[in-house]
């Protein structure tokens, strides 16, 4: 997929997901797995997510909560929780105490280490 193409559909999932709708989101995403890996997928999720995120966060919670299937959802999971888990290393957190990261690869949170994270980033844990 050329570059032009890609941010093309960054753009238009980012819109199906400003405007809320399921049909055109799942549509899209559909479309974006018969083109691209599950990781690519993933990808292009969280970039529209990040150009959601900063104007309209309410589109943002409903989109995570309804549009984005649970393989594309895992696989999103499978990307962020690394580097969350480095960034709250890297404030100090203690891994086994404050952090730890479950037998199937969930991020588990003590409550302290919960407050320093966005609520944006805790639903993508």
């Amino acid at each position: 997929m050329s570059d032009l193409k890609l941010e093309q559909e960054i753009e238009r999932m980012a819109l199906a997901m400003m405007i809320r709708n399921t049909h055109v989101g799942r549509d899209l995403i559909a479309n974006l797995k018969c083109q691209l890996t599950l990781v690519e997928v993933a990808g292009v999720l969280l970039v529209s997510f990040e150009r959601l995120i900063s104007f309209d966060t309410d589109s943002f919670f409903w989109a995570v909560e309804h549009l984005v299937p649970a393989d594309v959802m895992a696989e999103i999971r499978s990307i962020t929780s690394p580097a969350i888990y480095q960034r709250l290393i890297g404030k100090g957190f203690l891994p086994g105490r404050d952090i730890s990261v479950s037998e199937n690869g969930q991020l588990l949170l003590n409550e302290r280490a919960k407050t320093v994270l966005s609520p944006c980033c805790l639903v993508l844990i």
